[in-house]
């Protein structure tokens, strides 16, 4: 998919994604490997972002596999289709004595098969694909076992079907939200990453890199505060997405620095929960954080980063985890 780290790198950096130089390296060895990449973290730290940019960088579609409590195989391999099936039949009428075992194996074959995003992502012919098994953390280890085969030898097999090999190797990304404990099988499959919620001097780089925001201090504040805010114990802190939205809200709005005037209109873009709600109405609690995030950006300032406050348009250095 990439031909070294170099352009991966410059490939990332135009689809808008900070990345590491560890992350890049993974990323790098598991498209030239052909291996799994888990990565695990908190909602909202950029492991799904990450899945999208890759595929940006490489030209490449994204075939998705939303995981969730209960998931059946069905939904992700796929399953026949039976109304299809009844109406070959019905237009086979006349043979169905004569070759009936012809007619019986292509009842079974691909042609009648509504494929899942699994198989999907295998039998993808133009080019490799990058398929995201997102939030593997809702299923259970029954679940978790079917995927194996997929990961080690890149093939599935179904009944009636049969064993199925890939036609192109997808690049994988897995994220989870740590729910619970993923097992060791799968694990050892894969290739792993650990992303948490970015510093305030990275999350400037990438509200610089993502954002329309001109300020670079309302960055800067915007950092600090989503950095306040997670550090704050919140039922649901804010992810990088949404800071990004808040940064776009205060642009629309021609805001220069946040105030806590402004607590009861940010409310709806920073509190998700009812608990939430009730906290940040607090009014020492909401003008401690604006503070705090005041006094994060002037440190950074202080301290000459992230690429000394520069305005936006200049290339940021790269930077950690996510976008």
């Amino acid at each position: 998919m990439f031909a070294s780290t170099a352009e991966l790198a410059c490939k990332l950096r135009a689809a808008r994604y900070i990345v590491d130089p560890v992350t890049l390296s993974v990323v790098y060895l598991a498209a030239q490997m052909r291996k799994p990449l888990l990565i695990e973290g908190p909602p909202g730290c950029g492991k799904t972002e990450l899945a999208y940019a890759v595929a940006e960088a490489a030209g490449a579609p994204v075939v998705r596999l939303q995981c969730y409590a209960g998931i059946t195989e069905d939904k992700a391999i796929g399953r026949f289709d039976e109304a299809l099936q009844k109406l070959f039949l019905e237009t086979q009428s006349e043979n169905l004595t004569k070759d009936w075992n012809g007619i019986r194996q292509r009842l079974h074959t691909l042609d009648f098969f509504a494929e899942g995003p699994l198989l999907r992502s295998l039998h993808h012919r133009e080019r490799p694909c990058v398929l995201l098994i997102d939030e593997i953390d809702k299923v259970d280890q029954g679940f978790e076992a079917l995927l194996l085969e997929v990961l080690s030898a890149w093939q599935i097999t179904v009944p009636k079907l049969g064993t199925i090999t890939a036609t192109t190797v997808p690049f994988v990304v897995l994220s989870s939200n740590e729910e619970r404990r993923l097992g060791d099988p799968l694990r050892r499959r894969c290739f792993y990453l650990r992303f948490d919620y970015p510093t305030v001097e990275r999350e400037t780089e990438i509200l610089t890199t993502r954002s329309r925001s001109e300020s670079p201090r309302l960055r800067g504040q915007l950092a600090g505060l989503a950095h306040a805010l997670r550090g704050w114990n919140m039922e649901k802190p804010p992810s990088i997405a949404e800071m990004l939205d808040l940064a776009q809200a205060l642009e629309i709005l021609g805001t220069e620095e946040i105030s806590h005037e402004q607590r009861d209109l940010l409310l709806p873009l920073l509190a998700k929960t009812d608990g939430d709600r009730k906290r940040l109405m607090l009014r020492a609690g909401f003008e401690g954080l604006v503070a705090d995030s005041k006094r994060y950006r002037d440190e950074l300032v202080a301290s000459g980063g992230p690429g000394k406050m520069t305005a936006r348009g200049e290339r940021p250095v790269l930077a950690e985890g996510a976008a």
